[in-house]
């Protein structure tokens, strides 16, 4: 059974979880509007996985006699001023989450709950690949300066992403 203190972290971890599907959902809508298809559906992609990571965590909360809370749905932003401004925002909200995640393990262990502590390292490594994966897109679009036929690329090579991870997805059900 989850102590109190545990849960209420869990479920605010839940609400940062649903934000995060709804702003990645939010800028796929704003890159496909503005041509940047590639990677509005690797928006999308990511706004499902996200969705899939709350999931997991709503799971989690009521297998150990808690009680998961549907949080209320805060309005990300609909408007950006271009596709790299997009990638430096979500580079910027994923390391915030990589610090609450840290937070949310810290508090596990000064409640002693190392059975949650544990199933939050799942969390810990996915924070660690996604701040990689997201400081590698602003890397590759640094390089390229503004340039639009480079621009264009760019888009072309997150649409493979947003097709690879959907294999990977369909793979580990």
């Amino acid at each position: 059974m989850l102590n109190s203190k545990v849960e209420k972290v869990l479920n605010k971890q839940i609400e940062l979880e649903l934000f995060s599907s709804q702003l990645y959902l939010a800028m796929a809508s704003w890159a496909e509007k503005n041509g940047y298809n590639g990677s509005a559906n690797f928006l999308y992609a990511h706004s499902d996985e996200e969705r899939g990571h709350m999931l997991k965590l709503f799971h989690y909360v009521n297998d150990r006699n808690g009680h998961a809370i549907v949080p209320p749905v805060e309005q990300p932003k609909s408007e950006y001023e271009s596709i790299q401004a997009v990638y430096e925002e979500i580079y910027e909200h994923e390391k915030m989450i990589s610090s609450e995640i840290n937070n949310l393990v810290g508090v596990c262990y000064e409640e002693k709950d190392f059975t949650t502590a544990n199933f939050l390292q799942w969390y810990v490594q996915e924070q660690i690949e996604e701040e990689s994966l997201f400081s590698t897109v602003l890397d590759k679009l640094n390089l390229l300066g503004g340039d639009k036929a480079r621009l264009y690329m760019f888009d072309n090579e997150m649409e493979k992403l947003a097709l690879a991870g959907e294999t990977t997805s369909e793979n580990e059900q």
